[in-house]
């Protein structure tokens, strides 16, 4: 097996040490295993696709050499060994995507495929607990949160961005790079060299870019909770750029790339001088018909309009309605978060919200970094 350096990353060699008790299990079943067909494979799952469990199946059997007569047996093996019906739970660390994601992941077989999952972190002793993933402070309400978890709480919240920047697409592409062989590309390119193949067309899944309108009510009412929503929006600017953010009260104001993600507390104290009326009223139908009259080309089939607002609106309710049919026809999915929502004794009485949720797909809570963490599905 390929020897590991001291200092290589735990995943790594977690994997590596995974590969070689697979290569001793088929040679115990009679299926011939060398060293540097361990090495070839080793090498195979650095350019693989991991989340493709099949892609990592047959990638394996060819970079091992498996002979046709022991494919059955492999397989078999191969569904013990890599998540079927051993299920091992192997460290991995595949590309980072961004500088802040921070130690191996996980490989977890969930009964479809595999899948790669982030590690809560461990608590290190005389840490900040407030740094700690733990289901309580995942639960915290936003608006409880004390001085010194309002930091791990955005820390979560940018974790949060990362996972759905790191999804893949289903659906493949072409690509120059390392992938999936695609026979009938190849065979057209082979045309051209008189049936040579002189080189493989390949195709790969896309990491997924969704469009995603971010609309947030600013007024005095959401004060307690439009820091934290800023700062997953901002992360998540930060590393999908198809993501437009804008601020509304009794006006709407475009603030992608008004935040510095990195000096968030900052950022936040100088949107508030500069955001007319922020902590004030609320006009949400006027500033949603200002939406669409004035940035139509952000709306289209494939984009994500999410409003987070208590709906408690000033203006005209008609308008609201005029504003949220227009964004009905043309968008993809609107999803509504209302922090309200967290108090079960809610319901959405006020005028604003109850014109407004005829026209959403999905409404819920945005009290907390679990309800953000529901958004997710919805923005893939």
């Amino acid at each position: 097996m390929p020897r590991v350096a001291a200092d290589a990353d735990p995943g790594t060699a977690g994997i590596v040490a995974h590969l070689a008790a697979f290569a001793g299990a088929m040679r115990r079943h009679g299926i011939r295993v060398g060293l540097s067909d361990e090495i070839d494979a080793a090498e195979a799952l650095g350019r693989l696709d991991l989340l493709d469990r099949a892609e990592v199946r047959c990638g394996l059997r060819i970079a091992l050499k498996v002979p046709h007569d022991a494919w059955a047996e492999f397989t078999r093996l191969f569904e013990q060994h890599w998540g079927g019906s051993s299920a091992h739970d192997v460290p991995i660390a595949p590309p980072t995507y961004a500088s802040a994601l921070r130690g191996p992941l996980q490989w977890r077989w969930d009964g479809t495929r595999v899948r790669l999952e982030l590690p809560e972190p461990e608590p290190q002793p005389g840490a900040d607990p407030g740094y700690s993933a733990n289901p309580m402070l995942r639960q915290k309400p936003f608006d409880e949160a004390s001085a010194h978890e309002i930091a791990a709480i955005e820390k979560l919240l940018q974790r949060l961005a990362l996972r759905l920047a790191a999804r893949r697409s289903r659906r493949l592409v072409p690509t120059p790079g390392h992938g999936i062989v695609d026979l009938r590309r190849s065979f057209r390119h082979a045309l051209a060299s008189q049936g040579d193949f002189l080189r493989l067309a390949r195709r790969t899944r896309p990491r997924d870019q969704p469009r995603v309108v971010l609309l947030y009510d600013t007024s005095g009412s959401m004060d307690p909770h439009v820091r934290f929503h800023l700062s997953f929006a901002f992360a998540l600017r930060r590393v999908i750029r198809s993501v437009e953010i804008f601020a509304f009260n009794t006006s709407l104001t475009r603030v992608t790339r008004a935040v510095d993600p990195g000096r968030l507390t900052r950022s936040v104290a100088r949107l508030a001088a500069t955001v007319p009326d922020w902590s004030g009223g609320t006009r949400i139908g006027a500033c949603l018909a200002d939406f669409v009259a004035t940035h139509p080309h952000l709306i289209g089939r494939e984009t994500t309009i999410v409003v987070v607002s208590d709906g408690l609106d000033l203006g005209d309710t008609a308008q609201l309605v005029a504003a949220m049919r227009a964004l009905r026809e043309r968008a993809r999915t609107i999803v509504w978060l209302n922090p309200l929502l967290a108090d079960s004794r809610y319901e959405p009485s006020a005028a604003g919200m109850r014109s407004a949720l005829p026209f959403v797909d999905y409404f819920g809570p945005a009290h907390n970094v679990e309800s953000i963490e529901r958004l997710l599905r919805f923005l893939r």
